[in-house]
């Protein structure tokens, strides 16, 4: 996706290809950080503090994370050892074990001497995957943004570029940030906009630690997609009175009977679409689908973050200095789950890259078969 006109991936390699640059995305808004990871030990911290974030992006810098480590010491008990710790950083998107599993396949039988450089190439692989997969979402969940387009300006006239633009309303960073490029709630809104459909975005900021503020408004508006913040309440209200036409969110990871684990806050959204008769879309590649939970509210461990998240808040001073303040008293204590769980009956259809299905068993295997039979 472009930065101003330049295009950029979220991950890229270096030269001599030894170690990958990153988007240090704890520095957005104010600030485009790009940061170089040389050892595994970078690539853990950069996943664990969220310099990196968004499903499909742990996996990949996970995967070069892995690479870097077999170069130090390319032993089974080397590549055990080092994936084992890589998959302890964050315990819930499962696009982290999806991809060290991949690469850890394509290496073991190899001899020892050949395993790094066949697990950078797997790595490079799985990020080249990634953007098609996500512009195959895309491609698929323009139909869904043209189909209200067209009934909203029906009989209007207007052609390309022209007539009201389609409300969507989503939640955290589900875009090219939080994957290798373009995003997978927000590649259907970028091709819209890129094929002249107009569309505006309502972006919850989403706490706490406000990716839709911090990332997906910087993101959208550096490629020029209309969009306006709404704190993280305001959905239910936009609903009822008729200002969103659909809803897209990302997932980190999907049940094999569509229930869905995303970012907290997002099965309230999905209570209030269901209320008002908004459909509630969410956005996924099939490596975010976790094959052996059938029932996400039980099964998926939910990530517990620090409760400082909470209670402290960064952003820039008028005279352009970061700093970080505390909005509570001193003495309160703050509990921090990262995600929620989101239940398939509550989702409208999943969008993958092989097309948009119902939320649920036999919805996912019509479009992936061989998922059915394997279970």
């Amino acid at each position: 996706m472009k930065i101003d006109g330049v295009a950029h991936r979220s991950i890229w390699p270096a030269e001599h290809g030894r170690s990958v640059h990153i988007i240090d995305q704890t520095q957005l808004p104010h600030r485009f950080v790009t940061t170089e990871l040389t050892t595994p030990e970078a690539a853990a911290t950069a996943i664990r503090d969220m310099w990196v974030r968004g499903a499909p992006l742990i996996g990949a810098t996970a995967a070069y994370g892995l690479a870097m480590a077999l170069a130090r010491d390319p032993s089974d008990a080397g590549l055990a050892q080092a994936a084992a710790q890589l998959a302890a950083t964050r315990p819930t998107a499962i696009n982290l074990r999806w991809a060290l599993d991949a690469v850890t396949a394509s290496v073991a039988p190899l001899p020892e001497s050949a395993r790094a450089a066949a697990a950078w190439a797997k790595a490079g692989e799985i990020c080249d995957e990634d953007v098609e997969v996500n512009h195959a979402i895309g491609r698929h969940g323009l139909t869904l943004i043209r189909e209200i387009a067209a009934r909203k300006n029906q009989g209007k006239g207007g052609g390309k570029g022209g007539g009201e633009p389609v409300n969507i309303l989503t939640h955290c960073n589900a875009g090219w940030l939080a994957t290798v490029d373009w995003g997978t709630a927000t590649s259907p809104i970028y091709q819209a906009h890129d094929a002249g459909i107009p569309v505006h975005v309502w972006v919850d900021e989403t706490r706490p630690r406000n990716q839709g503020a911090g990332l997906t408004a910087w993101e959208l508006g550096r490629h020029g997609v209309s969009h306006r913040l709404v704190v993280d309440n305001a959905g239910g209200h936009l609903m009822q009175h008729g200002l969103v036409d659909m809803v897209i969110v990302g997932t980190d990871r999907t049940t094999a009977t569509g229930d869905v684990c995303n970012k907290i806050g997002t099965y309230l959204k999905a209570l209030a679409a269901h209320d008002n008769g908004v459909p509630f879309h969410v956005a996924l590649p099939s490596s975010t689908i976790d094959w052996t939970v059938s029932d996400g509210l039980r099964e998926i461990p939910i990530e517990e973050r620090s409760g400082r998240e909470v209670t402290h808040l960064t952003g820039l001073t008028e005279d352009g200095r970061s700093e970080t303040i505390a909005i509570t008293p001193p003495t309160t204590e703050a509990t921090n789950p990262a995600f929620d769980v989101t239940p398939a009956r509550l989702v409208t259809s999943l969008i993958t890259e092989r097309g948009i299905c119902a939320a649920s068993a036999d919805g996912l295997a019509s479009l992936f078969p061989e998922r059915r039979a394997a279970s």
